[in-house]
């Protein structure tokens, strides 16, 4: 018996010393099959808003994938949701737009740890960037919503944030003057929530962001990062970072515990409901503190990080990520080195770079 729980025991020390590799190694999997569905099939992306990719020539045997060089839209959608999203009509005060929180100039998010909504109210939660949102898997940090369009039910009803409802919204878009032109333009019913929502949805999935050094590094151009940020880069593979952030976003294709090595949440202190995760929608147990993984495209335009926003700067995002979800104790000759790949993950806005 006793030779059975030794064993037993060297095998546990084994695998929590080697926990990185396995799960790099079974995500790794994963995310091929995860690249053969965006590369093979990608029209289900969003039906209604036809969607058509174009792909340049891409890396084969890499865990991440190049965003896409060309995503074809109905621009009169793009347009008409482009307006909507910087229209804070859709608040019930008249005061707070979706460009409010995902300000477009500020990497798609807003650079504080928590959005304030109507009447200046303090939210529970940091706000991720829109830009590349169309790629996720889900939407939200505990991925409540499985489209961009159900997506956008939350804020507007949401009472900290927008605090309105559809027929206020809607009764304020029929009296403008244009928007019920633009609407039956487009859509031979109108104004109406579904419609709304489209378009919206279809401008954000238009917020992509191409040609990020990485990405022209991964189409072949080796000089496009410089040898640290080539360093960088293995070492984000090597320390198991790529486990949880692979495939085309760079993460946002699934949930993770927050602290699956060392108790992110103790440490930290201050323990609140946002902090729970997946457990708030779902009510089991083992999902505490579980939340969608974030992308790294344009991390570092996005600061601060983590759900809480608790994480100020890049360096100490991956510190804290090494330690908490790897076990890993990162020097800070390494730390600089990945957040250094990590810059190399902006990308292009409408052929204009986010940095």
């Amino acid at each position: 018996m006793r030779t059975l729980e030794a064993g037993a025991g060297k095998i546990h020390g084994w695998l929590k010393g080697n926990y990185p590799l396995l799960v790099a190694m079974l995500l790794l999997m994963a995310s091929g099959a995860a690249y053969f569905v965006w590369f093979v099939s990608p029209t289900e992306v969003a039906p209604r808003s036809s969607v058509t990719l174009t792909y340049a020539a891409e890396a084969g045997s890499e865990p991440i994938a190049p965003i896409p060089l060309e995503i074809k839209l109905d621009q009169k959608r793009v347009e008409l949701g482009r307006r909507l999203f910087h229209d804070p009509r859709l608040s019930a005060d008249n005061t707070v737009s979706c460009a409010n929180c995902h300000g477009l100039d500020h990497g798609g998010a807003d650079h504080v740890p928590h959005s304030r909504g109507v009447g200046g109210r303090e939210g529970e939660i940091n706000a991720p960037t829109v830009f590349n949102s169309g790629f996720n898997f889900r939407q939200f940090w505990d991925g409540r919503a499985e489209t961009l369009e159900e997506q956008i039910e939350g804020p507007i009803h949401n009472p900290v944030e927008m605090a309105s409802d559809w027929p206020q919204v809607l009764g304020k878009l029929k009296k403008d003057v244009d928007y019920p032109r633009a609407f039956a333009a487009i859509y031979p019913d109108g104004i109406n929530a579904d419609n709304v929502k489209d378009a919206i949805a279809t401008f954000e999935r238009s917020l992509f962001t191409p040609n990020s050094r990485f990405d022209r590094f991964l189409r072949g151009d080796k000089e496009a990062l410089s040898e640290d940020e080539q360093v960088g880069y293995r070492l984000f593979k090597e320390v198991g970072c790529v486990s949880c952030h692979q495939g085309m976003n760079v993460g946002g294709n699934l949930y993770e515990k927050m602290g699956v090595m060392e108790d992110y949440f103790d440490a930290r202190g201050g323990l609140n409901k946002a902090d729970l995760g997946r457990y708030n929608l779902t009510g089991i147990k083992e999902q505490r503190f579980e939340f969608k993984v974030p992308s790294l495209r344009n991390v570092a335009q996005t600061a601060p990080y983590f759900h809480d926003g608790s994480a100020a700067t890049l360096e100490e995002a991956v510190r804290l990520m090494a330690k908490h979800q790897l076990g890993v104790a990162l020097s800070e000759e390494r730390q600089r080195l990945i957040a250094g790949f990590l810059r190399t993950l902006t990308g292009e806005y409408r052929g204009v770079s986010l940095e």
